[in-house]
């Protein structure tokens, strides 16, 4: 795998908040580049694919160009956020108007970082993106969960963070 084999997908309300640090920690071990969906203008779905003039499709084909997406997005209500809810309610596209593109997400590994208030995620949350992983053919690589009460202290995470990122090379 190369270096820039890997890309971090961040959808959080802040650009610079909790989710945006473990993703920047992450993706300093392994050497991933990362995208801000807040960098980006992305519509909700619809199903008359109204919204194909935003910015979605050619993020698509950026992000397609990696062999690993990791999906990072804070835990709110057991849930991904609305920005990173959107963003996977878009992959929609891919399956129904834009087939090709959305085939060459079977080929692809997926990961997820998550952060939030409590301790322990809910068994829902990784649900959620182990359901769409395997939905989509994507291998999923688990999980990397940092709870960060206020704000995200890195030294807490360093070792949850070093063991991820080595699972991820092992794999």
């Amino acid at each position: 795998m190369t270096e820039t084999s890997t890309v971090i997908i961040v959808g959080s309300s802040r650009s610079t908040g909790n989710t945006a640090e473990l993703a920047i920690a992450v993706a300093r071990k392994l050497k991933a580049s990362v995208i801000d969906l807040n960098q980006y203008q992305i519509a909700p779905f619809d199903y008359a694919f109204k919204n194909r003039e935003d910015d979605f499709l050619a993020l698509m084909k950026q992000v397609l160009g990696f062999e690993r997406i990791i999906f990072a997005t804070p835990m709110y209500w057991y849930a991904p956020s609305a920005t990173m809810k959107t963003f996977m309610d878009r992959i929609s596209d891919l399956l129904k108007i834009e087939k090709n593109l959305g085939r060459q997400l079977r080929s692809k590994k997926a990961a997820l970082l998550g952060t939030g208030c409590d301790a322990e995620p809910a068994a829902c949350f990784e649900q959620v993106f182990q359901l769409t992983f395997a939905y989509l053919g994507m291998a999923y690589q688990g999980m990397l969960y940092a709870h960060c009460e206020n704000e995200f202290i890195h030294a807490q995470h360093l070792l949850a963070i070093d063991k991820f990122t080595e699972a991820l090379h092992a794999q």
